[in-house]
């Protein structure tokens, strides 16, 4: 698989993922990711993310990573952001909390 993205289609790659992991995006959630990337780079990977499996969405974040290095800091804003994504709509549902134990193995 050949990801040719920036960082920042990658972070909004990963946030409209943790957004989308319950098959309920809410405008909270898409508020807050479109205050940490453009307009165009949301739209771009959005239908991306929805399109991709969920196996294949972890897949292409965990290939990113091995092949881009990310400082601890990098990595510490990346799990804030997600955290963030998750309390946007005020609550954390069981799946999201799955989601974000399994992106912080894969990120940490």
């Amino acid at each position: 698989m050949n990801l040719d993205w920036t960082k920042k289609e990658f972070e909004a790659y990963v946030l409209l993922y943790a957004a989308h992991c319950n098959f309920l995006e809410t405008e909270e959630e898409q508020n807050y990711i479109l205050s940490k990337v453009d307009e165009q780079t949301f739209h771009k990977i959005h239908t991306e993310v929805v399109v991709d499996s969920d196996k294949m969405n972890l897949d292409k974040i965990q290939q990113y990573l091995s092949e881009n290095k990310f400082s601890e800091k990098e990595k510490e804003d990346l799990l804030r952001d997600i955290k963030n994504v998750f309390f946007a709509d005020g609550t954390v549902d069981v799946l999201e909390r799955k989601v974000f134990f399994i992106l912080k193995k894969i990120i940490s």
